[in-house]
């Protein structure tokens, strides 16, 4: 079983360092096979910190750019969900904290969470804010003296919250309208104040509400200045969509090899499952769906590691990576019938694991949106649509008729 697609590794996107990550990869899976087996027993919490302390034990939780993020969030999707959600989470946290912290900051938080012995969360959504950032509610208030800040209000979908140690919390400081009024604030878990509530999911994760009351933080809780909360959401936002775009592209190779498997060794109609044209047929387009997916997050994860704004190709590798990989698992249980659908079955977890890949980190719809707002405009030399022939035009064809 292969984490990864060496053919995809074999191309120029990739340098050598990735190619070795890829085979440590390899390893860890092969390595924890037990870890991952137990990944559906006992509190997704106390599972992710086994997780998080095996694959610091590894060195895995100190990627060195966006394609080594991808690889990694592939090969553990492609293991199991929670592995990937995991590492993801732990991400997610780390990330602004080495783009943004302050030195104290980061010696006080980036050793921990690189060696996988504290975890942390990133709070973002609200239950009336998800893909708009710049609708937050959540209120940090400043202190009369000046020592810092009063958090009230909640947040929601919080992934990792029960077992984090720290939150990176994007809250409303009042410095002026919508975007511009937000700021990043660091909130150690067991701040007076501050709540947390599991809320169960479709599929098992530590997802909690997050409520803050009265939750009081120091000055030197701010990440990122104040002011800049916009700032540090969105650049974390336009990177990690297109790691999504790689945890789909895992779970839908984990699909499409179980469901060739299943296709090439099931009896059926005097032959295998696999001589059926309908069936070779969309095994066919589960190939397709494949390549052009890791295709697009290849190349966006390379734009981005080189210096090209991320956003646009971001969102076109994630709403296509997610969206095919729905396709690709659900054809998957088609290709396995009615043994698809039983409860815990690989097919019947990858169909509810990758549902949700299709909102975290913007919905399809908001990448629809900005995909065709990041469109160019036409070239001048293309006419439009509405105009009628030039006056050339017309004398040409009058010459041409006439002749």
């Amino acid at each position: 079983m292969s984490t990864l697609d060496p053919r995809l590794l074999a191309l120029p996107f990739y340098e050598r360092p990735h190619r070795e990550l890829a085979e440590a990869l390899g390893r860890f899976c092969d390595t924890h096979a037990g870890l991952a087996a137990a990944a559906r027993t006992g509190a997704p919490e106390k599972y992710a910190a086994r997780v998080l302390r095996a694959l610091g034990d590894a060195g895995l939780l100190t990627p060195v750019d966006l394609r080594a993020l991808c690889l990694t969030r592939e090969a553990l999707a492609y293991t199991e969900d929670l592995l990937d959600f995991a590492f993801s989470i732990q991400e997610l946290a780390a990330w602004p904290i080495r783009r943004h912290g302050t030195d104290e900051q980061k010696r006080r938080w980036l050793p921990g969470m690189a060696r996988g012995e504290l975890a942390g969360a990133f709070a973002l959504s609200e239950e009336q804010a998800g893909s708009d950032v710049a609708a937050l509610a959540l209120r940090a208030v400043p202190d009369g003296d000046g020592a810092g800040y009063v958090l009230d209000g909640h947040k929601t979908w919080i992934a990792g919250a029960a077992g984090a140690d720290v939150f990176c919390v994007v809250a409303r400081t009042g410095d002026g309208p919508a975007a511009l009024g937000l700021t990043a604030l660091l909130v150690p878990t067991g701040t007076p104040g501050l709540r947390i509530e599991p809320i169960d999911m479709l599929a098992e994760r530590d997802i909690a509400r997050l409520e803050f009351d009265g939750c009081r933080v120091a000055a030197d809780a701010v990440l990122g200045g104040r002011g800049g909360g916009f700032v540090v959401a969105m650049e974390l936002l336009e990177r990690f969509r297109l790691t999504v775009g790689a945890a789909a592209l895992g779970f839908a190779r984990r699909a499409a090899d179980a469901a060739l498997a299943r296709a090439r060794g099931r009896a059926a109609y005097g032959g295998r499952l696999f001589d059926l044209p309908t069936v070779k047929a969309g095994l066919a387009d589960v190939e397709v769906r494949l390549n052009a997916a890791a295709l697009l997050v290849a190349r966006a994860a390379w734009e981005a590691d080189r210096g090209t704004p991320p956003a646009r190709h971001a969102s076109i590798a994630k709403l296509y990576a997610t969206e095919a990989a729905q396709q690709v698992v659900d054809a998957a249980v088609q290709v396995f019938g009615a043994a698809g659908l039983v409860r815990d079955s690989l097919p019947e977890r990858l169909y509810r694991q990758i549902r949700s890949l299709r909102i975290y980190e913007g919905a399809s719809e908001v990448q629809r949106l900005a995909i065709a707002d990041a469109l160019p405009p036409a070239p001048s030399h293309v006419p439009r649509a509405d105009a009628g022939p030039s006056a050339e035009d017309a004398e040409d064809a009058e010459s041409e008729f006439c002749s």
